[in-house]
């Protein structure tokens, strides 16, 4: 079975780590059919645009293509000279996907609206069959709900004509029904990576780790920073330590300062995902203060590292933290946040690494993450292999 991914969110010249739990999903799933990814680029750097890349890796066959993105000051135009150098590229793919690989026997787009579209359109020429993945936040933050009639049309019309919809969460999936877009969905879940790897010591208690897109008001880490504060007047050895990069970075290091944190509290910026989980294996407990998370990978991460996870009940976490790894807090509750900061620390002893390792679910190894979009494809394809 020949399989065509066409992901919205890609790691790519851009940003070394977008959509890398994508990547992952793709690079589990080329395991079980004959994988092609398809990704198309917008760049927006003044230069040479860079040249095309074609990488395989385990079992993956992928085609990076960029083209140079309209930056002019009229958003109509701009939108429509980018959708039409977006669609002339997506295109210049295909042709290069059916030559050298052949004509697929299944689509596979990963966020609306563009490669959902493209696929669509591709189902209807070639008689292919489509299906849609869907992970953004948008349907559960308010963003989708706020969009107008043509956008909504747009989605609804798309959704409704796949073979099957795929979501890491019940939460998003639900979410996806209630606003009319499907009537059932399956739940793939992402990769949660460091299962294989050894199981390191418990870390020094009151040693917490964030790492998040410093995108404030998705990930909260403001919030982090203030209930730090509070659980500081109570324990001084507490510290934080944050991984990511984003455009509220800077706003963050400010309350930093104004909040007289900064012997506590710790940027390292955005690093590759091997040194997150080697910075995880040192500290004690993982934060997970979001608003809103369809997934988390984070939060598996932490549990596959034996770390004891906080997290709001912002929507995936809910589905990895029991009483054995973990607190489950309110979102925008600095106070419960501080409160449970102390709490974990005091009884810390009570977290054992192996049995929170145990707690994460085999449903996402990279074996049955794989298997689990492969029995979709069965599905949607019975004669194929």
């Amino acid at each position: 079975m020949h399989v065509l991914f066409l992901p919205k969110w890609y790691p790519g010249h851009n940003d070394p780590q977008l959509g890398d739990f994508l990547r992952k999903q793709a690079l589990a799933t080329g395991a079980y059919v004959r994988l092609s990814v398809l990704q198309v680029e917008a760049i927006t750097q003044a230069g040479e645009l860079p040249s095309d890349v074609l990488t395989t890796t385990d079992g993956a066959w992928e085609l990076c293509l960029r083209y140079r993105a309209s930056m002019a000051t009229f958003t109509p135009m701009r939108k429509a000279v980018n959708f039409v150098r977006y669609w002339r590229t997506m295109q210049r793919g295909w042709v290069r996907i059916v030559n050298e690989r052949g004509k697929p026997d299944l689509l596979h787009a990963y966020i609306l609206v563009r490669p959902v579209l493209f696929a669509w359109w591709k189902a209807q020429v070639h008689r292919l069959p489509f299906l849609i993945s869907e992970q953004s936040s948008e349907y559960l933050d308010g963003t989708y709900a706020g969009k107008g009639p043509f956008f909504k049309a747009m989605n609804h019309f798309l959704f409704r004509r796949a073979a099957a919809v795929t979501v890491v969460s019940a939460w998003l999936g639900d979410a996806l029904v209630k606003h009319g877009l499907c009537t059932r969905y399956d739940v793939v879940p992402n990769v949660v990576p460091g299962l294989d790897r050894p199981l390191p010591p418990a870390g020094a208690p009151g040693h917490f780790l964030m790492v998040a897109d410093l995108v404030d008001r998705t990930k909260n880490v403001s919030g982090a920073l203030r209930a730090l504060a509070i659980a500081l007047r109570t324990n001084a050895d507490l510290r934080l330590t944050i991984i990511g990069d984003g455009p509220d970075r800077k706003m963050l290091e400010d309350l930093t300062d104004e909040l007289g944190l900064r012997k506590s509290v710790q940027f390292l910026g955005r690093v590759p995902n091997t040194v997150v989980l080697d910075r995880m294996a040192t500290i004690f407990a993982v934060i997970i203060n979001s608003n809103v998370e369809t997934f988390s990978v984070v939060t598996g991460e932490a549990l596959a590292q034996g770390k004891p996870v906080i997290a709001t009940r912002c929507g995936g976490p809910v589905a990895f933290i029991t009483e054995v790894n973990g607190i489950l807090i309110e979102p925008k509750d600095d106070a419960a946040l501080a409160m449970a900061m102390l709490q974990l620390t005091a009884h810390a002893t009570e977290y054992e690494p192996t049995r929170i390792r145990a707690s994460v679910s085999d449903r996402t190894t990279p074996a049955a993450v794989g298997a689990a979009f492969h029995q979709v494809y069965q599905r949607i394809l019975p004669n194929a292999r």
